[in-house]
């Protein structure tokens, strides 16, 4: 089953990335690494991407955590269907309005994020920098994280949303080390065709989030939810 979580989240991500290149694709030109060395460069855009699967990670194990819960109390299948529901509608929005739909209760949230990256940004004389600018950006609103933390809501262990949510960072890692080390290179109508894939990407994994709260079987797509056994333990033979 682990195999099954570390496959879907990496590709999860891999698949994501398209749209982390028309989304955050700018924000990694921005990063101060102009000046230095192929190589430093390099360990800096590595920094910064490790910092994001860092943060994916610890928000995985606050979800798994509260995931976890719903695995026990039997509601598993469920959400699942809801979540999958929720992410076509979050589609259908973004299809109509052409960007990232934010939570107005987070908004207070991220624009404190966003002053900490303004600050790491004008004190990043250090490579380690790039390692705390990575973790603060991986808590900036994206679409494709909410996708992803939402699928952590259908497995049974915290372990496995901990692993979901680092795989899924480390699937959009080659990518965006691309755009970071040669982004000059990727043309703006480029980063534009794949922003436009976004609605897509999520559409398809609201019906996949659909697909396995039906618990069809299918591997990777609708496999079998472990289920809370629900005999009477008698503890007086």
């Amino acid at each position: 089953m682990l195999w099954s979580v570390l496959i879907t989240g990496f590709t999860l991500g891999a698949v994501g990335s398209l749209h982390c290149v028309g989304m955050c694709g700018p924000l990694s030109l921005a990063l101060p690494i102009h000046h230095l060395s192929k190589p430093l460069k390099l360990l800096a855009l590595l920094l910064y991407q490790i910092g994001r699967v860092i943060t994916y990670a610890i928000i995985g194990l606050i979800f798994g955590i509260a995931g976890n819960r719903i695995y026990i109390a039997g509601y598993q299948q469920w959400f699942s269907i809801g979540m999958g529901v929720m992410v076509l509608l979050l589609a259908l929005l973004y299809f109509l309005y052409k960007k990232n739909v934010r939570v107005p209760l987070l908004n207070a949230f991220y624009k404190s994020v966003q002053q900490l990256i303004i600050k790491i940004l004008k004190s990043s004389k250090r490579t380690y920098h790039f390692l705390l600018l990575g973790m603060a950006n991986g808590l900036l609103p994206c679409g494709m994280v909410y996708i992803a933390l939402a699928s952590t809501f259908t497995l049974a262990s915290v372990s496995e949303s901990v692993a979901f949510m680092a795989m899924f960072g480390a699937g959009t890692l080659p990518a965006m080390m691309l755009v970071g080390f040669a982004g000059t290179m990727i043309k703006p109508e480029i980063r534009i065709a794949f922003k436009k894939l976004t609605p897509i990407i999520i559409s398809v994994m609201g019906v996949i989030l659909i697909l396995r709260g039906l618990n069809l079987g299918i591997p990777f797509i609708s496999p079998l939810m472990p289920q809370v056994s629900g005999e009477v333990v008698n503890c007086h033979p």
